[in-house]
């Protein structure tokens, strides 16, 4: 099973930035369990959502040829909690990208409050782990995960999602 942190893209721009919405839900066990009485998102939680809209820019930059996990987390900070009710605005930047890996910054806001500042860097496993051998398919690019640029290119996006064209 694969859980996807994030609801939607609102924004998209190959290479260079990429915006997601979370909108949180008293639904979310997770919610209730990571501290009893006072349901919060757990910051790991905040920090997977960053990942998985990093490394979906990160992966689209190059087409989703490359394998793309996160390797490390460079920077999380943190500055409130996040109860159900809120929306959350996850805004990740590439800062830079090689054949091997990718740095990436973010924001992680509530409204115009900043929640938290989230700087990854992601490995491109076929190229970095030399000696390892990987299945030639992209488990890590699954429908699950590309389906959310899909489902922003079809809602009108400007300009669609570039790279992706030749999919239906």
């Amino acid at each position: 099973m694969r859980w996807i942190w994030i609801d939607k893209f609102v924004e998209f721009e190959s290479g260079r930035r990429a915006v997601a919405v979370k909108n949180v839900t008293a639904a979310e066990e997770h919610l209730h369990d990571h501290v009893p009485g006072f349901p919060v998102m757990p910051e790991c939680l905040m920090i997977e959502g960053m990942a998985q809209t990093a490394g979906i820019l990160v992966g689209q930059a190059g087409n989703f040829q490359e394998k793309v996990i996160l390797a490390k987390i460079s920077k999380a900070t943190f500055f409130d909690y996040v109860t159900p009710g809120d929306s959350l605005r996850i805004e990740a930047q590439i800062g830079t990208i090689s054949p091997e890996a990718a740095s990436t910054s973010g924001r992680i806001t509530r409204g115009e409050q900043l929640i938290a500042e989230i700087d990854l860097i992601f490995s491109h496993i076929d190229h970095n782990l030399g000696g390892k051998r990987f299945p030639e398919e992209n488990f890590v690019f699954t429908g699950a995960i590309t389906s959310l640029l899909r489902d922003f290119a079809l809602s009108g996006s400007p300009s669609g999602v570039p790279g992706r064209e030749s999919e239906g």
